[in-house]
């Protein structure tokens, strides 16, 4: 952990999926592309359609891990709640949209219970104004 998280910079780049992988990807279908406006056979546009398919398996790959994350982070989300809350407050709280619940895992122990009677009163709409209300930034080093 070089630098503290905060809202500023807590988005995470995964290097090689975001800078390698993807632009090869990249390069290789606009590749595959000239190539078949340059030469027009069966054979090239087999190419072009299985770099397409070749990218449509990275995004696939990726979204998939992320959504196992975030089933991951909405389980830790709604320990915390239980731990943290009144029964009755952590139950309403666990019927909250993925994209809060994954905001407000930001949000410090102690005033989590403050942000989250503002997003069930609806005064915090969307997951950007929950992080940018959240001034104990409590940072996530493992999402990949």
């Amino acid at each position: 952990m070089a630098v503290e998280q905060n809202y500023s910079n807590h988005v995470r780049w995964y290097p090689l999926a975001h800078f390698v992988v993807g632009p090869l990807l990249l390069l290789n279908i606009i590749w595959q592309g000239v190539r078949l406006y340059q030469e027009p056979s069966w054979n090239q546009a087999e190419a072009v359609v299985f770099a397409v398919t070749v990218i449509m398996l990275s995004v696939a790959a990726r979204l998939q891990a992320l959504k196992a994350q975030d089933r991951v982070i909405r389980l830790e989300e709604q320990l915390r709640f239980n731990r943290l809350l009144s029964p009755e407050v952590a139950a309403k709280a666990a019927n909250l949209d993925i994209e809060k619940l994954i905001a407000l895992r930001f949000a410090s122990d102690v005033e989590l219970p403050e942000l989250l009677d503002a997003v069930l009163e609806k005064r915090l709409h969307s997951s950007k104004e929950i992080k940018t209300a959240i001034k104990a930034w409590r940072g996530d080093y493992l999402r990949v």
